[in-house]
C-alpha cells in the first residue's frame, strides 16, 4: 500500500483502524463518512489532521477516479454513487478483513453463519487460549482485524468472526481453517436476495486449498449444498448424527472422529454451560475447529466445560419479584431471536422490534406458539410484526415508544415465575448505534426496576 492513494469508507471502529494502519504503511489516505465531523471520533481526527490526511465528513471526494484502493467498512453498500465511480476509475474496492490479511501476520482461522457466530467465535479464543498460543480474537466481534494484525507474529493466530459485508469484499483473505454455522435469510435489504447472501458467506471458503479445514454444520441443508464445490477438507459437525468423521453427539458426549478414525469424548452435552440446542451447536462448530486447528483435547475440553456464554447473548440479567430477565439483545434476526425462545422455553414476555432488515416474521411468530405470553414490541417493525403476529391468531401484543417503557410494561405483565426476554428479531439502528447500546440500555432498565 505503499505511495498508494486510498480512501476509507466509514469512520467506525474498523474504519479507524484501518486508517491508521495505511498511514503507518506509506500510503496516501483519505476517509470518508456521510456522519459531520463533530460526530466523528476526536482523537481519531486530531490523528488525521496531525498526519495530513484528507477529511471528507458529511460530503465525497470529486477525484474519485483517481484512488487506487477503497477500503469499505461493513454497514457501507458497495452500490453508492462515488463507490461506483472510483470502480469505474480502476480501484480495487476491499474490505477491513482484506486490508488486515495483506498487512498483517498471523495465522487465520474465520468463522460465519447467520447465527452463532460471536459465541463460536469467542469459545475459539478460550480454547485457543487455553492450549497457550498467542491468540487474538477479532472482527465482526468488535475488535478491528487490522489492530491486531499488524502487530502480530507468524505464529500468532487470529480467532475472526467474519460477515457476509466483510467477506463481499475479499481477494486474497484466506484461513486455515473456516467454518459455516448455518444458513437463514437475513440482510435482504443488503443482499436483495437469499442466494446473495449465501455467495458472499460462502467467499470464506474461496481461497482454501486441501492442506485447510472447512468446518460445516451438517444438520443444514443450505450448507452443506456448498460442499462440493469448497478444496478444502471438509469438516462436518451435527447435533442429530453420528457421523464417520467430524464432531458429534453420541451417548449425551461430544466426539470427535479424527483423520486416523480413532473417536475421541470431549465432554458430555451436560457439563455445557450455555443453554439451549443452539448453544451445543455452537460448540460442536468451535470444537471442529480448534481441533483441526491443532489444539489439544484438554485445551478443547477445559473451555467447554468453563465458558459461560458473551455478553447480550441470552445473558441472565437477574430476578426481579420472581421473574428473570433476560438480555438477547444478539438476536438481530428472526432465526436468532426463535432459537432464544427455545431455549427460554416457556412463561416469556418477549421484547422485539428494531430496524427492518427486510425479514419475514411468520416462523418467528409460529414459535411464540406455547412459550411466549405477550409480546411488547418497538422501534421501524413493530407493526409488521403486530400484523405477523395477529394473522397467526396471536393476538397478545403491545406497541410501546422505547425501551423503558418496553421493560416498564414486561414488570407489569410478569407474574413470578414468568421470564422476560429481550430478542428483537431485528437490528437496532433505527433507535441505538449497535445491538450493544440496546443491550446496555436494556440491562440499565433492568437495574433500575431493582432500586
Amino acid at each position: 500500500m505503499k505511495d498508494k492513494k486510498v480512501l476509507v469508507v466509514g469512520m467506525g471502529r474498523s474504519g479507524i483502524a484501518a486508517a491508521y494502519a495505511l498511514i503507518n504503511a506509506g500510503a496516501e489516505v483519505s476517509v470518508q463518512d456521510s456522519k459531520q465531523k463533530d460526530a466523528i471520533d476526536t482523537e481519531a481526527v486530531k490523528i488525521f489532521e496531525a498526519k495530513g490526511v484528507k477529511m471528507f465528513f458529511g460530503s465525497v471526494p470529486e477525484d474519485m477516479e483517481s484512488y487506487d484502493s477503497v477500503v469499505v467498512s461493513p454497514g457501507v453498500p458497495l452500490d453508492l454513487p462515488f463507490i461506483k465511480k472510483a470502480v469505474a476509475g480502476g480501484a480495487e474496492i476491499i474490505s477491513e478483513l482484506e486490508l488486515a490479511y495483506r498487512l498483517g501476520k498471523g495465522n487465520y482461522v474465520a468463522i460465519t453463519g447467520t447465527n452463532g457466530k460471536t459465541t463460536t467465535t469467542t469459545l475459539v479464543g478460550e480454547m485457543f487460549k487455553a492450549s497457550g498460543r498467542t491468540t487474538h480474537v477479532v472482527g465482526n466481534i468488535g475488535v478491528a482485524v487490522v489492530s491486531k494484525a499488524v502487530t502480530a507474529e507468524d505464529d500468532d493466530w487470529l480467532v475472526t468472526e467474519v460477515s457476509s459485508f466483510q467477506l463481499e469484499t475479499i481477494d486474497t483473505f484466506h484461513p486455515k481453517v473456516a467454518a459455516l454455522l448455518n444458513l437463514t435469510p437475513d440482510h435482504l435489504d443488503r443482499h436483495k436476495t437469499f442466494e446473495n447472501y449465501i455467495a458472499a458467506k460462502a467467499r470464506v471458503f474461496e481461497n482454501q486449498t486441501k492442506e485447510n479445514y472447512a468446518v460445516l454444520n451438517f444438520d443444514d441443508p443450505e450448507v452443506m449444498k456448498l460442499a462440493p464445490e469448497i478444496e478444502a477438507t471438509v469438516v462436518p459437525f451435527s447435533r442429530v448424527e453420528e457421523l464417520p468423521f467430524g464432531v458429534y453427539v453420541r451417548n449425551d458426549e461430544i466426539v470427535i472422529t479424527g483423520h486416523d478414525e480413532k473417536t475421541v469424548a470431549l465432554c458430555r452435552v451436560d457439563d455445557l454451560l450455555i443453554p439451549g440446542t443452539h448453544n451445543l451447536e455452537n460448540a460442536l462448530a468451535a470444537a471442529a475447529v480448534a481441533w483441526f486447528a491443532g489444539v489439544e483435547k484438554e485445551a478443547i475440553t477445559k473451555a467447554l466445560t468453563t465458558f459461560a456464554g458473551v455478553e447480550h447473548r441470552i445473558e441472565d440479567c437477574g430476578m426481579v419479584n420472581g421473574v428473570k430477565y433476560f438480555n438477547d439483545s444478539k438476536g438481530t434476526n428472526p432465526d436468532a431471536a426463535i432459537k432464544a425462545i427455545e431455549a427460554i422455553k416457556e412463561n416469556i414476555i418477549l421484547i422485539a422490534g428494531g430496524y427492518d432488515k427486510g425479514s419475514d416474521f411468520n416462523e418467528f411468530v409460529e414459535a411464540f406458539d406455547g412459550r411466549v405470553k405477550h409480546v411488547i414490541l418497538l422501534g421501524t417493525t413493530a407493526v409488521k410484526i403486530k400484523n405477523a403476529a395477529e394473522k397467526a391468531g396471536f393476538t397478545a401484543t403491545t406497541i410501546v415508544k422505547d425501551m423503558d417503557d418496553c421493560v416498564r410494561e414486561a414488570a407489569r405483565l410478569a407474574s413470578e415465575g414468568d421470564n422476560v426476554l429481550l430478542s428483537p428479531a431485528c437490528a437496532s439502528w433505527d433507535m441505538y448505534g449497535s445491538y450493544e447500546e440496546r443491550g446496555r440500555h436494556f440491562k440499565k432498565c433492568v437495574e433500575e426496576l431493582k432500586g
